[in-house]
């Protein structure tokens, strides 16, 4: 496991509400938390998407990026999930963290204050010399695409 340091700012809006945390020893993901007003839920009806604000900016550091993702739980219970899953951010970003909602399920979804709504993963990132090639190496799968190693 790799040491290393995340910085997060508390926004004014974010007051109150725990800085994301991991649930349990192993978990890979940090919980990003809603923080909409306790007074004015975010309400997403089925087919809607929404950007809920989490309260906090991050500094990542160089050479690691945050990928935001699901919860499973709110997948499997209420069909809501992060519309780009993974999202993306950048080590060099300094703006609110915000995780894009859609409902999928077939009843409206409210986000409340405080809701733990996506994770974060702090991940390393490989940023490779690009160079363009006249042909690449040949492989058995070559350029089977979608489903191509599943079939019989």
């Amino acid at each position: 496991m790799m040491d290393v340091e995340l910085q997060i700012l508390r926004l004014p809006h974010g007051a109150g509400l725990p800085l994301p945390s991991y649930q349990s020893a192993h978990a890979a993901g940090l919980d990003l938390l809603a923080a909409v007003p306790s007074a004015a839920p975010m309400t997403l009806a089925p087919g809607e998407r929404g950007l809920v604000p989490c309260g906090i900016a991050i500094a990542l550091p160089h050479g690691f990026e945050g990928q935001v993702r699901p919860r499973s739980g709110l997948a499997v219970r209420h069909g809501v999930t992060v519309l780009n899953a993974p999202g993306t951010i950048d080590a060099d970003y300094r703006g609110e963290v915000m995780v894009m909602l859609v409902n999928l399920g077939a009843e409206s979804f409210a986000v409340t204050r405080g809701m733990r709504i996506a994770q974060l993963v702090v991940a390393p990132v490989a940023r490779p010399r690009i160079v363009e090639a006249p042909a690449l190496d040949a492989t058995a799968r070559g350029a089977g695409g979608f489903g191509s190693t599943g079939m019989q």
